[in-house]
């Protein structure tokens, strides 16, 4: 192929990925934003996942989760060694297991021996279809993508741990002023905390109002003291303004001092530390969307303008 063909066929393929990276960078910016506006509201704020990006760790999530009940059951025999399985709580990945299933509210669905067998058939998997994909190039491709697949397979459950934590703390952060509101409100019409922090969880419809009427439960059935499921409700989200609104609680609740007035204050506190927080990601984006830009779009775009003057000096040699 001559170079006055060869030259103009580049230009259109690097100019087509460029277009299409373009249109598939708007395309989930467009999709973001209306998760986002769907996610306003009251009636709108349930406890799903408004976000697209979450929808891969919440299906690795669920499949750890049926590993969990099928490795209970009997439907299926481990891969990993039985004395690995055992052992598993022991071993650093397991205490770091546990401290993210904590903040990310599956410690009671997943457990420590089938996250570890979770991990293995994953890793099994992601090298054999890396092995698979370059093994129709090369035999040296098929190692490099093998072991690529595999560690990237073998992080994946961890890395879900890590985002649904993320998710929970956002949440956390987003709903703690209107609960806090409605705490104090109730306790200025006159009713005890455990009415009013039960209200809370009656009339709105999100993942931190059910988590809020899941622990009100627990020590209104006598099943903890309400100080411990205070405690435990702020240890199971990875906020540290919750951990020092539930503090402020125990301890006004514990010397009879007056709420009300506590948690209005730490609920315009909170609110305006979500909206800082909220400002600072907004603010992180366009840096964030540099390197798509900078790696497909603006390579394109010069091609689209040098094109030209390439194919004048290709002709001129």
């Amino acid at each position: 192929m001559s170079a006055a063909v060869a030259i103009p066929c580049a230009v259109a393929a690097v100019a087509c990925g460029g277009v299409a990276a373009a249109c598939g960078v708007a395309v989930q910016a467009e999709r973001i934003a209306r998760a986002r506006r769907r996610g306003r509201g009251v009636g709108a704020q349930a406890g799903g996942n408004p976000v697209a990006a979450f929808e891969s760790d919440d299906r690795v999530l669920r499949y750890i989760e049926r590993l969990t009940r099928r490795l209970f059951t009997g439907d299926t025999q481990p891969i990993t060694p039985s004395v690995r399985a055992k052992r598993a709580g022991e071993t650093r990945s397991g205490a770091r297991y546990k401290e993210k299933a904590l903040v990310a509210g599956c410690s009671k669905d997943i457990t420590v021996s089938a996250f570890c067998e979770a991990r293995t058939r994953l890793t099994v998997i992601g090298a054999a279809v890396g092995a698979l994909v370059g093994i129709a190039f090369s035999t040296e491709l098929a190692l490099l993508l093998a072991l690529a697949g595999a560690l990237g397979a073998r992080a994946l459950p961890m890395r879900s741990l890590k985002r649904a934590a993320q998710r929970r703390a956002v949440e956390a952060e987003r709903h703690l002023s209107e609960m806090l509101e409605v705490v104090a409100l109730g306790l200025r019409s006159g009713l005890t905390f455990d009415r009013s922090f039960a209200l809370y969880g009656l009339h709105f419809d999100n993942e931190f109002a059910r988590s809020c009427t899941k622990v009100y439960r627990m020590w209104s059935l006598g099943l903890t003291t309400r100080e411990e499921a205070l405690r435990d409700f702020a240890a199971s989200y990875e906020c540290d303004q919750l951990s020092r609104v539930v503090d402020s609680i125990i301890r006004s609740l514990r010397f009879g001092s007056a709420l009300s007035g506590i948690l209005e204050e730490s609920a315009a506190q909170s609110r305006e530390t979500y909206r800082t927080a909220l400002a600072e990601r907004v603010a992180k984006a366009p840096v964030k969307m540099m390197l798509p830009t900078g790696t497909l779009i603006l390579p394109a775009m010069l091609l689209l303008v040098l094109g030209p003057i390439l194919l004048e000096l290709a002709n001129g040699f």
